[in-house]
């Protein structure tokens, strides 16, 4: 079964830089969905079947940063679609793309930031990464819907990362 963990996580994190590369305007709707469904599915079989051998454990750990990293974007979207969807495109919008410039390659580093510090026993570190991430955003986040874009994709994105690094802890165990 944990083999078949490992397959999920890479078939995850393969789907997700995919979804990546179609952009966040071309992405279809059911891809973060599935996203979810693979990981969600890893995550029962990774309890189920408990601990594994520790190089199985090295190359499940290898797949769940992948896909905490490569799948939280299209995730994120998604959910941001999801909260506001009249806003999609529209100037000023969500979708905006100059509200929150570079907020994808933030949202993998901050997702490989997590996943870092919750593999090395450091769950405090999430709080540093959020600050920094809040800190580096401040100015921006006087507007309405950047504000807003900012607490759900940041929410989203990390909680993606942690369900991701979840999975790789239940199969250490």
């Amino acid at each position: 079964m944990n083999i078949a963990v490992l397959v999920l996580l890479g078939l995850a994190a393969a789907g997700g830089l995919l979804l990546t590369a179609r952009g966040e305007r071309l992405r279809p709707t059911w891809g973060a969905a599935l996203l979810s469904v693979l990981l969600a599915v890893a995550g029962v079989l990774a309890w189920v079947a408990g601990s594994a051998p520790h190089g199985l454990v090295q190359g499940v750990t290898l797949a769940a940063v992948l896909a905490a990293v490569a799948g939280g974007g299209p995730v994120a979207t998604a959910v941001l679609q999801a909260a506001d969807p009249a806003a999609s495109g529209v100037i000023g919008g969500p979708q905006d793309p100059e509200i929150l410039r570079g907020g994808a390659w933030i949202g993998a580093l901050e997702r490989a930031a997590i996943a870092g510090t919750l593999l090395a026993g450091w769950p405090e570190g999430l709080a540093v990464v959020l600050a920094v991430k809040g800190l580096g955003r401040y100015a921006e986040l006087r507007a309405p819907a950047a504000a807003e874009r900012f607490i759900v994709g940041t929410l989203a994105s990390g909680l993606w990362a942690v369900a991701c690094v979840g999975i790789a802890v239940l199969v250490r165990a």
